[in-house]
């Protein structure tokens, strides 16, 4: 397993959040004459220029994990390197260079869940994720979270090897020693202070080593456990329609559901994926909850669906069609139902037929920037704060706990 200063995913996350360069090259020399840039097919090596030049072999693997499986560091930076295609055209092109490898190597195509996990937390959303694993010596995985931790970790490591003189102490034992009062050296002794004799110290802490943890040890006890960190929740997901027709699309979901202003939609963006954060108070009132939002259910994996607290619509059934519950009345039976129009319009037929399992509302329209008022979009916020309750609410009901989330819906 590659060190800190070395590791795939920290050096590529390290380059990202500094805008530093990442050159594909043919060759692990670290010089700037000899880095040519090559396209992806051809590279043997990653150079990286942040925090010093490093060159990593394109195909070391990652403490990234997929079905078991460690993923290379060219399937990872492509996967960056597409992350704000939509995942037809990020297959399309896995596939293309994967031709072009000619079988020298392949690119692994990410699961829908998986590509979003990593894209978050090479972007630095997120600290922690189900699919890294954590550097070797790090029990708690926090050598994973970035710098802060690999600081820590080297102010720690001169009092462990020091005592050790083999390898790494045990943790407790370290506590242990780290706790003892250090001794002056030559000169103050002679100013005098009297050296204490520790030994003692020494022998209680290996012998409380040396004892086999019995039922109730420490160990044992999850109520007791030392470091012990919290379940990981996982990121519920909204569905957005990708009705042309639709006042909502991923371009302008975002600043509705996190401002309370509603922008007409740009109807030539390509976005997939958003991540939009939320304070639901009577679920986890310490931390906000992150949700997934995206307009189409390609690549779920069926346990995907549990995660699925709100679909928007408008009411055209074909949206429904790739969904796990096909039928509408199946469908909000499962889910919330939101429907978003025009103020002083009536719904369609078709969500008026859907009944209390769907969230009507309705927004101002948009008015031309040169009419005056055309600014006075108060009532905005009224209406995202009626449709966050309501997920909020079905989101309880179905299950979401602080630190966990419904195993069906």
């Amino acid at each position: 397993m590659a060190s800190v200063d070395h590791d795939p995913l920290l050096l590529l996350r390290g380059s990202i959040a500094s805008s530093s360069a990442i050159i594909p090259t043919t060759s692990a020399d670290t010089s700037s004459d000899n880095s040519a840039e090559v396209p992806l097919s051809q590279a043997t090596h990653l150079l990286f220029t942040h925090p010093t030049r490093v060159a990593i072999p394109i195909d070391a693997p990652t403490r990234f994990v997929s079905n078991g499986s460690p993923v290379d560091l060219r399937s990872i930076y492509f996967a960056w390197l597409n992350h704000e295609v939509a995942i037809p055209e990020y297959n399309a092109s896995a596939t293309k260079l994967n031709e072009e490898l000619g079988g020298a190597g392949a690119v692994h195509k990410f699961a829908f869940v998986e590509r979003l996990e990593l894209i978050a937390w090479l972007e630095g959303g997120s600290e922690e994720s189900e699919y890294i694993k954590p550097l070797a010596g790090d029990r708690d995985g926090a050598s994973a979270t970035g710098a802060a931790s690999t600081t820590a970790a080297s102010k720690a490591a001169p009092t462990v090897s020091a005592r050790s003189g083999r390898g790494t102490l045990d943790p407790r034992l370290a506590q242990i020693y780290n706790g003892e009062r250090r001794m002056g050296d030559r000169n103050s002794v002679l100013r005098g202070i009297k050296p204490t004799d520790f030994s003692h110290v020494r022998k209680l802490a290996q012998a409380f080593m040396s004892k086999k943890p019995g039922p109730t040890a420490i160990t044992n006890n999850p109520s007791l456990a030392i470091n012990q960190k919290p379940a990981r929740r996982p990121d519920p997901i909204i569905l957005l329609s990708p009705s042309a027709s639709s006042l909502l699309r991923m371009s302008n979901i975002r600043d509705f559901l996190e401002n309370g202003r509603y922008t007409p939609p740009d109807h030539n963006a390509s976005i997939s994926l958003l991540h939009v954060s939320r304070m639901m108070k009577d679920i986890d009132p310490n931390r906000p909850m992150r949700f997934i939002l995206v307009e189409g259910p390609e690549n779920f994996k069926p346990e995907y669906w549990n995660r699925v607290v709100a679909v928007f619509t408008t009411g055209q059934a074909w949206q429904f069609k790739n969904y796990r519950w096909s039928q509408p009345t199946d469908l909000f039976r499962h889910v919330l139902g939101i429907y978003v129009g025009w103020r002083g319009e009536q719904p369609p037929e078709s969500v008026r037929a859907f009944g209390h399992r769907v969230l009507a509302t309705s927004v101002d329209k948009v008015r031309d920037p040169s009419q005056a008022g055309a600014e006075n979009r108060w009532r905005d916020r009224e209406v995202v704060e009626q449709i966050w309750k309501a997920i909020e609410g079905n989101m309880r009901s179905k299950g979401w706990r602080k630190d966990a989330a419904p195993t069906s819906i």
